[in-house]
């Protein structure tokens, strides 16, 4: 088998072991709580004829119903055909099963993912490179001052702070994923969601007036978002780029008379690219998980309204661990991706592979 099928594949393997062992400890947490508590959600609301008995006995049914007293490898075998089925278990709170409505919620935080990924990474690769080439120059400071700010503001704090300036002192940008007056067009049936991308489906339909509305929603949230990712990926990227201008074949190419918009571009900055791969990947792992603040705080019903929603009573055991293994495919997903293009991208992991 070829070296990279070879690598590939130990990838593609280590996604469901990684899998098996992180929901077992995950199922495990939940066991701690008491089964009488977990039963509570599929409780009906107690009324003024029902007795402590009464809510006793229906607790114990419950109970025995849902298997919540078996040992912990019986309950987690329970759990995990769910998965396989694709339900992931009933949430009351929810009142479906786990996994479609996280699969209906999917492209509302799809989509500010994407754009926070577009945003970030190309602007934190171009700045950075451009700053560490002008060292200690105007540009350089200011990128470093702003850099500074972007990772000293928690991306709440900094969420907070844009929805009192520009949405309710300025009324630029409004929370949500679409005026109210453009969500009755999209709710017709005559609008065609294909992929449940507003900005997508806009445009697909020919809506570009729809479509300008949707990118001034998703302006805050994917600022909030990607500010931190691009300070990180910037600074990373200054560092590189400032060991990489003192090397000889950067030195020989300006002698050579090259300009220094050739020699960045064309020589350094693609050197970059594979020190830089190892800050995306742990920025886009960490963009995955910490949207989630995001959506809540701009009133974006994506897959964080499912957590939001187990957690307002009793917590809701199915929804959350729902939610938390929803994360990690994710994660585990993008990681894998990332890897791919780094030995890709990267000459040292493609001649560790061919050696190997």
């Amino acid at each position: 088998m070829p070296p990279f099928l070879q690598f590939l594949l130990r990838r593609f393997i280590a996604i469901p072991i990684s899998l098996l062992i992180i929901t077992m400890l995950l199922y495990a947490g939940v066991m701690l709580t008491p089964p009488e508590t977990r039963a509570a959600i599929y409780l009906p609301a107690p009324n003024a004829h029902q007795t402590e008995a009464d809510i006793a006995r229906l607790t114990e049914l419950t109970i025995k119903k849902y298997h919540l007293r078996d040992p912990y490898l019986l309950q987690y075998g329970y759990w995990l055909k769910s998965l396989l089925q694709g339900t992931w278990g009933y949430s009351p709170t929810i009142n479906e099963n786990v996994l479609p409505a996280l699969l209906r919620r999917t492209p509302a935080t799809a989509e500010l993912t994407l754009y926070s990924v577009l945003f970030f990474i190309p602007l934190g690769l171009v700045s950075g490179v451009l700053a560490g080439w002008r060292q200690r120059r105007g540009f350089d400071n200011t990128f470093r001052f702003m850099a500074f700010v972007a990772t000293s503001f928690p991306p709440f704090i900094l969420a907070l702070t844009f929805l009192s300036f520009f949405y309710v002192n300025l009324h630029w940008f409004a929370p949500g994923r679409i005026a109210q007056e453009f969500s009755f067009q999209i709710s017709d049936p005559a609008f065609r969601s294909i992929t449940g991308l507003y900005t997508f489906d806009t445009l697909l339909n020919g809506r570009f007036d729809i479509f300008v509305d949707a990118l001034r929603h998703l302006a805050m949230p994917v600022f909030t978002l990607s500010i931190y990712h691009w300070a990180t990926l910037g600074r990373i990227t200054r560092s590189i780029i400032i060991t990489e201008r003192h090397k000889e074949y950067l030195v020989a190419a300006q002698a050579r008379g090259l300009t220094d918009q050739r020699v960045i571009w064309r020589h350094a900055f693609f050197n970059t690219l594979a020190p830089s791969f190892t800050s995306v990947a742990l920025s886009a792992a960490s963009l995955v998980t910490g949207v989630f603040v995001v959506e809540i705080i701009y009133r974006i019903y994506g897959v964080s309204d499912v957590i939001v929603r187990a957690m307002q009573g009793s917590p809701d055991a199915p929804a959350a661990l729902g939610f938390c293994l929803y994360s990690i495919v994710m994660v585990l997903f993008v990681m894998f991706v990332l890897d791919i293009l780094q030995a890709i991208f990267d000459p040292r992991i493609r001649e560790d592979l061919f050696n190997s």
